[in-house]
């Protein structure tokens, strides 16, 4: 078995048997191991990913997948051919005024060392951030619209890579289906189509980015 590929299989292991954050929800949810090079982070898993074993796999998955469909990669192949990953990867728990429990900066410092090692393991050469909470980990975000629709030269745990910030899919949010959002959604998607890595992982067999 090739080196990178033992190095993943030990780190999803460990990563399967996190238990450092106490208020967490497990399973752990992770998408598949798949050697890419092109690196997607969400904020946290929902509450039914769990039960499901993959992230983004209940109704804001479907929007953000058709998202990914019209320029080229439908739901089954972007999860073949891009790494997903996140800030933090157990649900954090239902917030009592609603929505779902924003992790706390301890739980995010607690999960950060298994995305520095993905980063290092990867080295990707595209990062896809979805969310403010995701979007902020790599750059200072204020708001999205100062940062959605442009492509980022980023430095991330000390790897020099581009990143292209996508807004979250909730339907709780209305920032991509008002006009000014699904302007700066269109860009962004725009700008992710004529990106190399993605054209490379459109063109390709599954066979050959595994």
């Amino acid at each position: 078995m090739p080196v990178r590929e033992q190095l993943m299989r030990a780190h999803r292991a460990a990563l399967s048997n996190c238990s450092r954050c106490p208020e967490m929800i497990g399973p752990v949810v992770s998408g598949s191991p798949v050697l890419s090079k092109i690196l997607l982070v969400g904020q946290a898993p929902g509450d039914k990913e769990g039960g499901f074993g993959k992230p983004f796999a209940w109704t804001a998955g479907k929007t953000m997948f058709k998202w990914f469909e019209r320029i080229g990669l439908d739901e089954e192949a972007f999860r073949q051919r891009v790494y997903m990953a996140a800030v933090c990867r157990c649900f954090p728990g239902k917030n009592p005024k609603g929505g779902d429990r924003v992790p706390s900066p301890a739980e995010i410092d607690n999960c950060v060392g298994w995305l520095q090692a993905e980063v290092d393991l990867l080295k990707p050469d595209l990062i896809l951030p979805v969310g403010k909470l995701a979007i902020g980990q790599l750059m200072p975000v204020k708001r999205l619209n100062d940062v959605i629709g442009k492509l980022h030269p980023v430095t991330f745990h000390g790897h020099r890579t581009e990143a292209i910030p996508l807004p979250h899919p909730s339907g709780a949010s209305t920032w991509h289906r008002t006009e000014a959002g699904l302007a700066l959604l269109e860009s962004a998607l725009t700008i992710l189509q004529q990106h190399p890595s993605w054209q490379q992982i459109c063109q390709a067999r599954t066979a050959d980015i595994a």
